[in-house]
């Protein structure tokens, strides 16, 4: 299932082994609450729940905590301490081997189905709306509180990953992701609320933990292209599943197998654990040295020892602040077209499902249209990992920008026109807004210094989420606009983004980060 560079030792393994079949049964024990309802098309609401679903609950949640405990290791705090001093470099332009290729397709499926769960929010929606016969203000509760989860998990998923390790973080989330699979057994609306808090906060920390596995493993020459292809890939390919599977299997299982999914989908991403390597800095930090080494002999990287005065008045930085209109103009650009994703991604196309069948779509007609509509993008995410890596980050950035913009129109036109398809509106948006976010935190990562790299990547990375809550926290209060209002709305500060990307934005491809930092700093090292 998984290697043992990931655990302090067997026992642990065992441990977790243990954990994921206690997860595993609760969500069995489920599954006789979802049989019944096959006589009424799956539709459970009212039903009571029995004490098999409750035992299941608790058998999760201990689970969860076995599986934690098992990938815990030791002697955290000295561990930590230790790994301050390290730093891991990539190779600079060695070429791709295998292991490289392996790395960045487990990630592509990781990340797909990262964003497969919440993507399928949007084809549950019409679903619960009906079953649980309430207004859409009060299902909207439902990607509201996974939007909070998500910005619950990116934070303590940062924490997770500095003292489990990336390989840990990330299989400690497919756990969790097969425990909210019982959401689709659940015959109330409340359960479903929870549920979703509980996948936002799994699915959280995943990019970032991508990109930092990334970063660390890639040869500096390839990590541009490899980073926006690893994100646009995940995230048109989650998209194009969500609504695939919904298409596909709602018509004959209703709403809740979409949730039901999330247990094949993340027992699939435990198993995967098996080819991701563990973070080299991880394991040096931790004396398992010969196991650091096989990784970084595998991925051509190298490991060097700062030292400790230096690392830390490197770490502090000068006490000059950054200041100026480039600096915040760009911060504001970014910013904004991150507000707008958010906006789009986990609003209007939130949205637009539900808009359909009130205009006489039947849900499987809609997630088919959908669907054609992500699978026309999914190629265009190679053209913009050559864009971004061998043409311009910049104005590959401006492009996506453009194309999102593109797509608002469209969707402006369908409106007002009251006919037509939505498959071309709809996939300028898909390819627009996927291509932004997968070039997005990479570009804003190598657009300012050092220094603050982590804050204001972090602020950009938050914005994409704000956008998200905000077109949520609408539709809980009822005030959610038709969505020709919608999409003139969304396009001021998308045309805003784009005239100040283009006006302030760097040109960072084929430069040395350290020629865009005037903090830069050069400190001694010594070999691991």
């Amino acid at each position: 299932m998984t290697n043992s560079s990931t655990f302090a030792d067997r026992r642990g393994l065992w441990v977790f082994v243990l954990g994921v079949l206690a997860v595993t049964a609760g969500v069995v024990l489920h599954m006789p609450m979802f049989l019944m309802g096959r006589m009424t098309h799956y539709r459970l609401v009212g039903m009571p729940m029995g004490a098999d679903m409750y035992i299941g609950m608790a058998a999760i949640v201990l689970g969860v905590g076995i599986a934690a405990y098992g990938l815990l290791p030791k002697n955290v705090a000295e561990q930590i301490a230790a790994s301050q001093d390290i730093v891991v470099s990539p190779p600079e332009d060695a070429p791709l081997t295998r292991s490289h290729w392996v790395l960045l397709l487990v990630l592509v499926v990781a990340l797909i189905i990262d964003v497969m769960k919440p993507a399928s929010l949007g084809f549950t929606i019409p679903g619960m709306s009906s079953e649980y016969a309430a207004p859409k203000s009060t299902v909207s509760l439902v990607p509201f509180f996974a939007l909070i989860g998500t910005v619950f998990g990116s934070i303590v998923w940062g924490a997770i990953a500095d003292i489990y390790g990336r390989k840990a973080s990330i299989l400690l989330s497919a756990v969790m992701f097969v425990g909210t699979s019982i959401c689709g057994a659940m015959p109330s609306l409340a359960w479903n609320v929870g549920m979703c808090f509980m996948m936002g906060a799994a699915a959280g920390g995943m990019l970032p933990v991508t990109y930092a596995l990334l970063a660390e493993m890639m040869p500096s020459r390839h990590r541009g292209w490899s980073l926006v292809l690893v994100g646009g890939l995940g995230a048109v390919g989650g998209y194009f599943a969500a609504s695939g599977f919904s298409a596909l299997l709602q018509p004959l299982f209703g709403w809740r197998i979409l949730w039901l999914l999330n247990l094949p989908t993340g027992l699939t991403l435990v198993l995967l654990g098996g080819l991701i390597p563990e973070s080299a800095k991880f394991l040096l930090a931790r004396g398992r040295r010969e196991e650091a080494r096989r990784v970084m002999e595998r991925f051509g990287s190298s490991a060097r020892r700062t030292r400790h005065a230096e690392a830390a008045a490197l770490a502090r930085g000068p006490t000059v602040a950054l200041t100026g209109r480039a600096f915040v103009g760009k911060l504001l650009a970014l910013s904004l077209a991150a507000l707008c994703y958010g906006l789009i991604n986990f609003g209007l196309l939130l949205w637009l499902p539900a808009d359909l069948v009130s205009r006489g779509q039947s849900m499987a007609v809609t997630s088919k249209l959908l669907a054609e509509s992500a699978l026309i993008a999914f190629p265009t995410v190679f053209i913009v990992a050559f864009a971004y890596s061998r043409w311009s980050s910049k104005w590959s950035v401006v492009g996506a920008i453009a194309v999102t913009l593109a797509g608002l129109l469209g969707v402006l036109r369908l409106e007002f026109a009251g006919q037509g398809s939505p498959v071309l509106p709809v996939a300028l948006l898909i390819v627009g807004t996927n291509a932004l976010i997968a070039m997005l935190l990479p570009y804003a990562a190598e657009s300012f210094p050092l220094r603050i790299r982590g804050r204001t990547t972090g602020t950009v990375a938050a914005c994409s989420k704000a956008g998200g809550m905000l077109a949520q926290l609408l539709a809980v209060l009822g005030l959610v606009p038709p969505l020709a209002l919608v999409s003139l709305i969304i396009m001021v500060p998308t045309a805003a983004s784009l005239l100040l990307v283009a006006w302030l934005g760097k040109e960072t491809r084929g430069r040395d980060l350290r020629d865009l930092d005037p903090d830069g700093h050069t400190f001694a090292a010594t070999g691991i």
